[in-house]
């Protein structure tokens, strides 16, 4: 695709989104309030990104502010809506949810709106990570030559719908990004961020280019059969666990932003109950009992690469 289209469609996706987070925000403040609970979390300052995280002090607000709190962060996009000292490479979480009474109309065009954003929210996603056809080291810089400024994971995030849930808990998860990848189609990755003709800081130009060149031997010297496994740890993240009485049914979400609740026709006899997000605490952890895995190397520890054989 031709370069300034592509650029061209990005800017326009983005204008979108903004028009329709801002209807959004007018349409959810003329509902009903039934219940607004958001749990605020300490800012990640700058250069503290990558540090191990062991306790999080959560922050609890109920009411008209937490509601307006909330509706405010769906349109924190960029960098400058943050404080001068907060990171700008990690995104600002604000778990919680806010719940609404709706009659059958306004509910069609809450949920028409909302899925509306998630669309945009997705296409632009697909533009920049996929269309661009840009290496992950090279978008950042994509990205802030036309959208200066903009937080993407902020962007991507969709806004998560429930529909007259019973109640709603929250908590922490701990998880990894695990996928398996194919030898030939890692060559062809690490091929492509070699004759990209860029550095990723903090390397310059030259040792890039001997940093790849040497992963490229690791991974050429595996059996073709050898198993590829990325397993990338992720930061303890905030989770919604969900309960719907009348289906007798839980659903777990994850929760970097509020929740939108709707109650149809709601009658006024039972608010939903909503929980508490407690501090975390690494060291309060209680973890299930897993069977052993196979064993695993890791082969290349910046792309969290590991492999069952040995050079």
């Amino acid at each position: 695709m031709n370069k300034y289209n592509l650029i061209d469609r990005m800017n326009s996706q983005f204008s979108k989104l903004e028009s329709v987070l801002s209807k959004l925000e007018h349409q959810l403040i003329q509902f009903k309030l039934l219940s607004a609970h958001i749990f605020i979390l300490p800012d990640i300052e700058k250069g503290t990104e990558n540090n191990p995280i062991e306790k999080i002090a959560v922050k609890s607000i109920k009411g008209k502010e937490a509601c307006s709190l909330g509706l405010q962060h769906f349109r924190r996009l960029f960098i400058h809506n943050n404080n001068p000292n907060v990171s700008s490479k990690a995104a600002v979480r604000l778990p919680g949810t806010l719940c609404f009474s709706v009659d059958d109309d306004e509910y069609l065009s809450c949920t028409t709106l909302i899925s509306t954003i998630n669309t945009l929210k997705t296409q632009l996603e697909h533009i920049i990570t996929v269309e661009s056809g840009l290496p992950s080291e090279q978008r950042f810089e994509f990205v802030h030559t036309h959208l200066r400024g903009l937080i993407t994971l902020n962007t991507y995030r969709t806004i998560t719908l429930l529909v007259n849930p019973s109640s709603i808990h929250f908590g922490w998860a701990n998880k990894n990004i695990i996928k398996n990848i194919k030898r030939k189609d890692l060559l062809a990755q690490l091929n492509k961020s070699l004759n990209a003709g860029r550095a990723v800081p903090p390397f310059s130009r030259e040792e890039w280019v001997t940093w790849i060149s040497q992963e490229i031997d690791k991974v050429s010297q595996l059996p073709e059969d050898s198993r590829l496994l990325i397993k990338r740890p992720v930061k303890v993240q905030p989770i919604a666990r969900v309960w719907y009485q009348e289906k007798q049914k839980q659903v777990q979400h994850p929760c970097p932003m509020p929740l939108i609740a709707l109650y149809k026709n709601y009658d006024g006899t039972k608010l939903p109950k909503i929980g508490e997000l407690h501090n975390y605490d690494v060291n309060q952890i209680k973890h299930r009992y897993k069977p052993n895995a196979r064993a695993l190397r890791l082969l290349l520890p910046r792309l969290h690469l590991y492999t069952d054989k040995e050079i």
